[in-house]
């Protein structure tokens, strides 16, 4: 959906940009819950939202995961040492595996899901916003404009999520 063209390494920022992985409010939780929820959903359309969104949001994983890779790539020993980024260097070296910032692993409690199109349709909008929020915090922390570029894109489209799920609550 957007190109990721991380020039210069730097595993620091790679450990916040992990909360849209692996995190609460991150990409994989937003997808799961979206795609779970669908088949509850007494819409057609408000079930093809949520398929959109959902599938979306696996894209949005994948770039976030791209960031990751390309601010880990090619780290000298020292780099890692002397980064935030080593603790999470010790379990996964520099693969992708789904954590928060804090280094929490993913869990299936993020995923929402009540079966209650309302309950359901209003813990989406929340998430979008949560979602949002982490991106400000994300673009409050780098001054790398390569990885600023696609987490505002990534922001932007949070910000239609949350419009769209709007649409479907009054379906």
């Amino acid at each position: 959906q957007y190109p990721v063209k991380i020039a210069r390494p730097n595993p620091a920022t790679a450990k916040i940009i992990m909360a849209q992985l692996g995190g609460p409010d991150g990409e994989l939780a937003a997808s799961m819950r979206y795609l779970s929820q669908r088949y509850t959903m007494p819409y057609r359309e408000v079930t093809g939202i949520l398929t959109d969104i959902g599938t979306e949001e696996l894209a949005h994983m994948e770039m976030i995961a791209s960031i990751v890779y390309q601010l880990t790539r090619n780290l000298s020993e020292k780099e890692v040492s002397e980064s935030p980024f080593a603790s999470y260097f010790v379990d996964h070296t520099t693969g992708i595996y789904p954590v928060s910032a804090a280094g929490v692993p993913f869990d299936t409690k993020y995923l929402a899901v009540k079966g209650d199109p309302i309950a359901d349709l209003n813990e989406d909008l929340a998430a979008e916003q949560k979602a949002r929020v982490t991106y400000d915090n994300i673009l409050r922390l780098s001054d790398d404009p390569d990885v600023n570029n696609v987490i505002k894109f990534l922001r932007e489209r949070e910000i239609v999520h949350f419009q769209r799920f709007g649409d479907a609550l009054r379906i």
